[in-house]
């Protein structure tokens, strides 16, 4: 049996986890852990947070040190890298021995650099990226990533199933803040492409509501595209019959009918822009997926 097991299943603590941070992350994921029949400790910087989960069975206390001593495995959900550093900070010969599982919202390296301070104080490090909102803690309908230590997910896996999926990406520390923050991108820059066609159709007094009507299911049939997408960049050929051409994908004309609308063109200017650097370097009859090349890692 590994360490990381030996400690969980043969702890004397007073509860099972530690949860620190309660905002509406961090008390979904200790209130689950309740719901799930897991003893748990919560604190926050404001006291006052705890009250619903404590009346749900929760331990609290007033200093992160007594928190951390509470419990063989430590869940941090803070609000940024700084939080968690100050606020571990405060508890560091506390955690020696234990097991970290950070889910606040780091990048790579940050996440990295956390790993590193937990490695140098005895602390075995798992890194969380939840792909879900609090609602959706509790059900399998969410997804949270993990890297780190193996060993420390694969004792944990009984409890980390009661959030969501769970996904093992390796152990590098940074790679499962990598997966999140790809999938955010693409997220968020969707969003921002209906709010600016959105603001476009807003000028002929089409409101938001109406044209999410048409775009939704626009966007979904869409969306089945990315397989073909994804085939063509891990084969890395953009020449492949049937695809469409950076020349025929040319958006110049959606960029001038938003200036022409008072419409900041921005959004598509910016994706327009790699179209046209493409075609610049002569791959105008490539597919569009060719502007994949432009924003990868130079090898």
């Amino acid at each position: 049996m590994d360490d990381v097991s030996e400690s969980i299943r043969n702890s004397t603590h007073a509860t099972d986890i530690t949860v620190l941070g309660l905002g509406a992350m961090g008390s979904a994921l200790a209130a689950s852990l309740l719901d799930a029949g897991r003893s748990v400790t919560v604190w926050n910087r404001t006291p006052g947070r705890a009250s619903e989960l404590v009346g749900r069975g929760a331990g609290t206390t007033d200093s992160v040190a007594e928190a951390v001593l509470a419990s063989p495995v430590v869940i941090a959900c803070l609000l940024d890298r700084s939080s968690v550093e100050e606020t571990l900070a405060l508890a560091a010969g506390e955690l020696r021995g234990r097991t970290l599982v950070n889910v606040t919202t780091t990048t790579p390296n940050e996440s990295r650099a956390l790993a590193s301070w937990a490695a140098d104080h005895g602390v075995d490090y798992l890194d969380g990226a939840i792909m879900a909102v609090p609602a959706m803690i509790g059900s399998r309908a969410g997804q949270i990533f993990y890297s780190g230590s193996r060993a420390a997910y694969d004792a944990l896996l009984p409890t980390l199933e009661i959030w969501a999926t769970s996904e093992f990406h390796g152990e590098d520390a940074g790679l499962a803040s990598l997966v999140d923050l790809a999938m955010l991108s693409g997220m968020y820059q969707m969003f921002t492409g209906f709010f600016h066609g959105a603001a476009m159709v807003a000028t002929m007094g089409m409101s938001a509501s109406d044209f999410a009507a048409r775009q939704a299911p626009f966007l979904a049939a869409m969306s089945e595209e990315l397989a073909g997408y994804a085939k063509v960049i891990d084969g890395g050929d953009y020449t492949v019959a049937g695809q469409q051409s950076l020349e025929f994908s040319d958006l110049a004309h959606i960029v001038r009918a938003s200036e022409e609308e008072g419409v900041d063109p921005s959004p598509i200017a910016t994706v327009q822009a790699l179209i046209s650097a493409q075609m610049a370097a002569g791959h105008g009859s490539e597919g569009l997926a060719r502007i994949y090349e432009g924003l990868r890692p130079a090898t």
